[in-house]
């Protein structure tokens, strides 16, 4: 149940960061122009907010809804009146203020729907469907009245922030932490594969140097791309690494890798600490052993020590050691969990790695060449959609969360926020109505044509668009749900 709190923690606060950023992108040009934005909203609030500031009135809300009014008989009127929970005076009201200024005019909430968020700017047709302030005469303030050109840009503007985000992120981990990783022929144990990957051919201790005969290096999310997008891989295996085995990928390999990841690496049990007291201790573990047999049956990864020693948990157990150039045999008795009491060895300081460190300076381009990269393989991937196994593929918000990782880890948290940011800033850009892409396709359209769509027409647009997106949302939400409970 904790890991499951750490991932949704990780995947709030990484929406709540790009919602926030992609309306802001929005905003910021609604402004520019002169145009009045009523609300700005994190997180969508049909029929209740959690929280609302109006900055003219000077009010902050806590659980806010609204309601018809009464009329004298008790009966519902076409007005409606606000309600909520608590209500704060944080500052002066100054809604007669004619000179009040332009971010004062838009209400800033909270709502509880962790679908997006949304800013409603004045004189558009969106998901509020305002069809009231729609009907009443165009304000100099409203979006309507403005060029095609620069309603373009309030459109595109969150898309714009979304990738601006994702390069700088690439570019502040290049410059905190650097490039460090360890290369695909540095790992000298292989790589465990599950279940998936060994249908397809691979087997636990292979090493893949190539995909569609080009050598690859890292075994980074990208990498993996690569090595399941191609038609063939090409793996060493064997004693001594010697025999090259090419494997004939099935087609849309990439969609078959399950939850749980594709390979691992292989990590020797060496030890690094020995705790005192503890069975370790008494057989006489040293640091830098290397544990390569348990009973005479090999075990030269964890993968294959952590089911042995479990195996012969409370029992008297002959352990196998390479210490320096000499193997020893000592005799150890495993915990009830099978464990000895010694800690392993990380991979970063078994094998060789490779580390590039950057200026800020040079971070940037970094960035810029990671972003880029990213969103050129995530469109490469697209592809596979338009198949069975793709569409059944498709996940919603526990796929999104399984991706992170069971403990905080602040490296991997902004690698997957720059990535999501990647995916939001193209998904928005896709010419759906009720997206800022079926917006822009609309917009351009008016400046190609000098005709622009009718309200009416775009009024059923946005419904249609809205419908699709619930539909397509409640399917990949299905989806996790047959994945991680009925499968």
């Amino acid at each position: 149940m904790e890991t499951f709190w750490i991932k949704a923690l990780q995947l709030v606060a990484a929406l709540s960061l790009l919602v926030t950023i992609h309306e802001l992108g929005h905003y910021f040009w609604a402004r520019l122009f002169k145009i009045r934005v009523e609300k700005f909203y994190l997180f969508f609030n049909p029929w209740f907010s959690l929280v609302q500031y109006d900055p003219a009135k000077g009010t902050l809300r806590l659980g806010t809804w609204s309601k018809k009014k009464k009329d004298a008989d008790g009966n519902d009127t076409d007005q409606e009146e606000e309600h909520q929970l608590a209500s704060f005076r944080v500052g002066r009201d100054r809604s007669g203020d004619a000179k009040m200024s332009g971010w004062r005019k838009t209400v800033y909430g909270i709502g509880w729907l962790p679908l997006g968020g949304y800013v409603k700017i004045a004189g558009m047709i969106d998901e509020s469907m305002d069809k009231e302030q729609m009907a009443l005469p165009p304000k100099a303030d409203e979006f309507r009245v403005k060029p095609a050109w620069q309603r373009l840009f309030v459109m595109t503007g969150g898309v714009i922030n979304n990738f601006i985000l994702a390069i700088i992120i690439y570019a502040g981990i290049a410059w905190y932490w650097g490039e460090k990783y360890i290369p695909i022929q540095n790992a000298t144990e292989g790589y465990d594969f599950t279940e998936q990957a060994q249908e397809m051919g691979f087997r636990n201790g292979d090493i893949i140097i190539a995909s569609d005969g080009k050598p690859l290096d890292s075994n980074d999310m990208m990498a993996l791309y690569h090595i399941l997008d191609g038609k063939t891989v090409t793996v060493v295996r064997g004693q001594g690494y010697k025999d090259t085995v090419v494997i004939d990928l099935p087609p849309q390999a990439v969609t078959k890798v399950s939850e749980k990841g594709f390979m691992a690496l292989r990590v020797p049990a060496y030890v690094k600490r020995v705790m005192p007291g503890e069975p370790a201790a008494e057989a006489g573990l040293e640091t830098d052993d290397r544990i390569i047999a348990v009973n005479g049956k090999p075990t030269p990864a964890f993968t294959e020590l952590s089911p042995a020693l479990l195996e012969n948990a409370g029992r008297q157990t002959d352990i196998t050691l390479l210490r320096g150039a000499d193997t020893i045999h000592v005799t150890a008795v495993p915990n009830g969990a099978g464990k000895l009491g010694f800690e392993l060895k990380p991979p970063t300081e078994i094998f060789e790695i490779c580390v590039n460190k950057y200026s800020l300076l040079q971070a940037i381009p970094v960035g810029v060449k990671n972003g880029t990269s990213f969103l050129v393989t995530y469109v490469g991937s697209l592809k596979h959609l338009f198949t069975k196994e793709g569409a059944q593929s498709v996940g919603g918000f526990g796929a999104i969360g399984s991706m992170f990782p069971e403990r905080w880890n602040w490296r991997t948290f902004w690698e997957l926020t720059a990535f999501l940011s990647i995916i939001l800033a193209f998904m928005n850009i896709i010419p759906i109505p009720a997206l800022d892409g079926g917006h822009v396709m609309f917009l351009l359209w008016e400046i190609i044509s000098g005709k622009a769509p009718s309200d009416k027409f775009l009024e059923y647009a946005q419904t249609a668009g809205m419908l699709f997106l619930i539909a397509l949302l409640i399917y990949a939400n299905f989806n996790d749900l047959y994945r991680f409970v009925l499968k």
